[in-house]
């Protein structure tokens, strides 16, 4: 029986999705041991490092849906490693030319290609669902780019915004990931291939020529020198996820506590019984979100994992490569789910513009209290205007009158300024900044 969320039959669709568990499960992982091996027999075939007929055979016989899982488990077991019993059962399927695979390479070079296999594959899948959730999150800044909400800091009203501003926001990281994921690709997808110290010293001169054409075979990228040891780049990889993850959960702690009923400004997508309490029947809970912000706390702890097996002794590790095994695909799997959650719960999510108008106005005009020191400003001065809104600020507040009656009643106030005037500074909707613009800035910028 399973022991995780991300391979129970009651969870692993909440925690992550199928075509990601799809990249990273056993038959694949074994259909990229194969791969690995049929392309490096390939190219020696060609380059007369061993029988061209060798190299044909092993092409045409090598069977990943051949391998008996059962006894590759076993095998594995008291190896340490997947492919010298994996080797043994290919070399079985091939027949006497079978005795031409895995030439000149080491256990880790199959095992290292293998998952920057993955990893490509896996990275491709979280580009269409970052190009998606893009897509969303820029309509979404659009449709709502006037639209004037509360804007808080340390949980307290602190100026007016839009919900295309904050919207927007989103998108920046959002685009931003994207630029990433194409930056770190060079740095990432690159093949391995070096022998048993990574000095390819098995294939004489052959070695470079070898290695070259394996990975130009299978799309990869060379690297000058053999890194078996050098793992910043798959570290790198799941550090990526992390950010992506981490901004998500942003973007869901935001959407929770706009689900307050406190605030009541923004709900995730109704389905009968989604975030039903099996005891309140009045509860929506946030469960997109819930599921996101668990993710971006989860997949931290993976990229710290991947951190400490950058941490590799010599010229072969006694334990850190083992991290990755289970901290790569597991980042990748938990990433996705959150994509999908997120994909789901933005392109559905219900705003209320109209709670947030009503919110906008619960202070009764203090949240523009900054608009109308800085009208006063000019009559009396920064520092005096500030104390004259502070001190009206304070009896708006203890009153539970409007800011506009109280400044209106001032004489300092009233001697500068009309009750036209006092009312349009106190007006929210009249004091958004450059928000509205700064939305346009961000739908036009592409990173």
């Amino acid at each position: 029986m399973p022991v995780s969320v991300l391979e129970s039959a009651m969870f692993k669709d909440m925690f992550g999705t199928p075509a990601m568990r799809a990249v990273f499960d056993d038959a694949a992982t074994i259909r990229r041991y194969v791969e690995t091996e049929v392309a490096l027999a390939r190219v020696q075939g060609r380059l007369g490092i061993i029988p061209a007929a060798a190299a044909q055979a092993i092409e045409a016989r090598a069977d990943a849906g051949g391998i008996d899982p059962v006894r590759l488990a076993h095998d594995t077991e008291i190896v340490g490693y997947p492919i010298l019993p994996l080797v043994h059962q290919l070399s079985a399927q091939c027949g006497p030319e079978g005795e031409y695979l895995h030439w000149g390479a080491t256990t880790q070079d199959i095992m290292d290609t293998a998952t920057v296999l993955q990893v490509r594959e896996a990275l491709a899948l979280i580009e269409t669902d970052l190009a998606e959730l893009d897509g969303i999150l820029d309509a979404m800044a659009l449709r709502y780019r006037d639209a004037a909400m509360a804007g808080r800091t340390h949980l307290q009203h602190a100026l007016p915004i839009t919900f295309g501003y904050k919207a927007a926001v989103w998108l920046l990281m959002i685009r931003r990931h994207r630029q990433r994921l194409e930056q770190l690709r060079p740095r990432v997808l690159i093949g391995q291939f070096g022998g048993a110290a990574g000095t390819l010293a098995s294939l004489g001169h052959d070695g470079l020529g070898v290695q070259a054409a394996l990975m130009e075979d299978l799309g990869l990228e060379s690297a000058p020198i053999t890194w078996h040891v050098a793992r910043d780049g798959l570290a790198e990889a799941v550090q990526f996820l992390a950010l992506v993850a981490a901004s998500l959960g942003k973007i869901a702690l935001d959407v929770m506590l706009m689900m307050t009923n406190e605030l009541g400004e923004a709900f995730e997508p109704f389905v009968k019984g989604r975030g039903a309490s099996s005891t309140m029947p009045q509860k929506r809970n946030p469960i997109s979100c819930e599921l996101m912000w668990s993710a971006s706390k989860t997949v931290r702890q993976h990229a710290g994992l991947a951190l400490d097996a950058v941490l590799q002794d010599f010229e072969r590790a006694t334990g850190p490569w083992h991290i990755e095994w289970s901290a790569i695909p597991e980042a990748f799997v938990l990433t996705a789910g959150s994509l999908n959650q997120a994909r789901f719960m933005l392109a559905g999510l219900e705003v209320d513009t109209g709670r947030m108008r009503r919110n906008l106005d619960l202070s009764g005009g203090l949240i523009v209290a900054e608009a109308v020191m800085m009208g006063l400003a000019p009559h009396i001065g920064r520092q005096t205007a500030h104390d004259v809104v502070y001190d009206a600020c304070r009896i708006a507040a203890s009153s539970g009158r409007k800011l506009a009656d109280v400044l209106t009643e001032d004489a300092i106030v009233s001697a500068r300024l009309d009750r036209a005037a006092i009312e349009s500074l106190c007006e929210p909707a009249n004091y958004l900044g450059s928000a509205p613009e700064m939305v346009d800035r961000m739908r036009a910028t592409r990173y």
